[in-house]
């Protein structure tokens, strides 16, 4: 019997690569997107359309489906003025109830449901090391954004479904999101830490993070996980590495916070908030990353 899965974020950075290792599993993939014109129908990729604002789905989305995949939400990449920081919230909460409520007047074979979620959750600590246990959070605007969206993701366990959550940090991928931003002025000779630098990134190769994805669905894992790699590095240490990866020289002297917090507004706090976070327990469900050690992660992506 081949599993069934709908994914939303299909057609993100994360989603993309998700999708990629469903079809090298035999898993077939429906789809949801707000953009009509990104619906494909194959035999193993199927769209269909959703808006979360106008609380309208095609239903049509969860038939022969097995498992949730929930992606979806606006990007926190963006400035945060008053009107974005409320959709950031509301993109995550929306999708998760419109889903719900949907289940909740059709006869489906969903078992399951696989949320992101990420690391923004736990405070800035240089000494900390955070366990998914964890639960002293802060009232940070990323604090507020994760423990929302994690209530919200609580209420498909009302249906009888097993709930998963992936508390993700810096994903490192060539085909977008943080790295290649990275990476941008120290090609120029114009790299440079932030702050200190020496706070703590804990970071992800894409392909273990779509991986991870991938086991926690094939062997059912409930709870939540964190989707980092086994070893955190300073902000210093990524930026020396990956100039030195493209063997590029790093002249300046690092970037203060106050320059940032001037450019970026409050969402500066994403460059120097540090956050040290153990993979612990999905190593100890038996998963094996392919990228433990920054260097070859960034040989990998760079080299």
């Amino acid at each position: 019997m081949i599993m069934r899965v709908l994914i939303t974020g299909a057609t993100g950075l994360i989603g993309k690569e998700i999708v990629k290792r469903c079809h090298i599993n035999n898993i077939d993939v429906n789809y949801l997107t707000t953009s009509k014109s990104k619906i494909e129908h194959t035999k193993n990729y199927q769209g269909f359309y959703w808006n979360t604002t106008n609380k309208e789905i095609d239903t049509n989305c969860f038939k022969e489906v097995d498992a949730i995949i929930h992606l979806a939400g606006a990007s926190i990449s963006k400035r945060w003025t008053p009107a974005y920081k409320e959709e950031i919230i509301d993109s995550r909460v929306e999708s998760t109830q419109l889903l719900i409520d949907s289940l909740k007047g059709e006869s489906h074979s969903i078992k399951h449901v696989i949320a992101s979620s990420a690391i923004g959750i736990y405070p800035d600590s240089i000494t900390h090391y955070y366990e998914e246990t964890f639960k002293g959070f802060e009232d940070t605007f990323l604090s507020q954004v994760v423990t929302k969206w994690e209530q919200s993701v609580d209420g498909f366990s009302e249906l009888n479904l097993l709930v998963s959550k992936v508390r993700t940090g810096l994903v490192l991928s060539e085909k977008g999101g943080a790295l290649p931003e990275m990476a941008k002025p120290i090609k120029f000779g114009l790299g440079a830490s932030f702050g200190t630098g020496e706070q703590w990134q804990s970071w992800i190769h894409l392909d273990d993070l779509a991986n991870m994805y991938l086991y926690i669905l094939t062997n059912a894992l409930e709870g939540v996980y964190n989707g980092v790699a086994p070893n955190p590095v300073t902000n210093k240490e990524l930026i020396k590495s990956i100039a030195k990866t493209l063997d590029k020289p790093l002249f300046l002297p690092s970037i203060p916070k106050m320059a940032m917090k001037l450019i970026l507004g409050e969402m500066h706090t994403l460059l120097f908030n540090s956050q040290r976070v153990s993979s612990k327990k999905i190593e100890n469900k038996g998963f094996s990353f392919q990228f433990s050690y920054l260097k070859p992660a960034l040989d990998d992506l760079l080299g």
